[in-house]
């Protein structure tokens, strides 16, 4: 049974992915991180010795810190936060114990090096409908929670990613992008190793309204129509993004809770 300042991996699980996912913070040292190069989706990593450092940005959020088995390291870390009253737990069992219930983890490796300010930043073509709405929600909500994302004129996306060192993603002829029949949306799913049933689903109905093939899901004409409206409604990228958001979360939580959930008008008569 976890201390009343422990997550376990199955409540951290639940969050993962969700807008009330807490900030994730790997303090594994470096001799245990280069055994085991994979994150948590959404953690980043931190030196346990300088955790403090973090208490600004902290301020006001929940956070999860875990080390490689969720003893003193972790318990430390989580001890310094708390007593600068950020609310803080630790993992049970840390990184081992999350990876040995089989849940989902990101190869390091894979994730393109942050900037200066330690966020990714990531560009692509303006006016985003489909994929270049999907790939940002995927992004920051497994990923790199404080992504940036540039929104330039199709001609200058590589150059912009080669001045500004940025990471482009859904245009032709770059790592993160279309292959075959398959979108930028699932390239990053198969790449970050992102393997769930939702996530699958979420992809299959993407996959059906970027390339105009509804008959994949019967929901891909709805997410490609919400996509439209919103791109009529905003003229800022940015702020489409954030709206489309709350779209993806919609989608991703009717996936993973809800799709044996019907609704029918009127109600059965339960008088008998």
């Amino acid at each position: 049974m976890p201390s009343p300042t422990e997550i376990t991996v199955s409540q951290l699980s639940r969050l993962v992915g969700t807008p009330s996912a807490p900030v994730i913070i790997d303090v594994r040292i470096d001799e245990d991180f280069a055994l085991d190069p994979d994150l948590i989706p959404s953690a980043f990593r931190h030196p346990h010795h300088d955790i403090a450092a973090l208490v600004p940005e902290l301020d006001g959020k929940r956070v999860v810190v875990y080390c490689q088995k969720g003893k003193k390291i972790s318990q430390g870390a989580m001890a310094i936060l708390r007593n600068h009253r950020v609310h803080a737990e630790g993992l049970e069992g840390g990184h081992f114990g999350w990876r040995d219930a089989g849940e989902m983890l990101i190869p390091a490796a894979k994730i393109p090096e942050p900037g200066p300010d330690g966020v990714t930043v990531w560009v692509t073509r303006h006016r985003p409908k489909i994929d270049r709405m999907a790939c940002p929600w995927l992004i920051r909500r497994f990923i790199d929670p404080r992504a940036h994302f540039l929104f330039v004129a199709p001609g200058e996306v590589l150059g912009v990613a080669e001045k500004f060192n940025a990471t482009p993603f859904d245009v032709e002829d770059v790592f993160w992008s279309h292959r075959g029949e398959n979108c930028s949306f699932d390239t990053m799913l198969d790449e970050f190793g992102l393997e769930s049933k939702p996530l699958n689903q979420l992809a299959t109905i993407v996959r059906g309204a970027d390339t105009n093939r509804h008959q994949l899901a019967p929901e891909s004409a709805g997410l490609l129509a919400a996509s439209l409206g919103l791109s009529r409604m905003y003229r800022d990228d940015l702020e489409q993004i954030d709206a489309g958001m709350l779209l993806y979360d919609a989608f991703y939580r009717w996936a993973r809770d809800a799709t044996d959930e019907t609704h029918d008008w009127p109600q059965p008569d339960s008088r008998g």
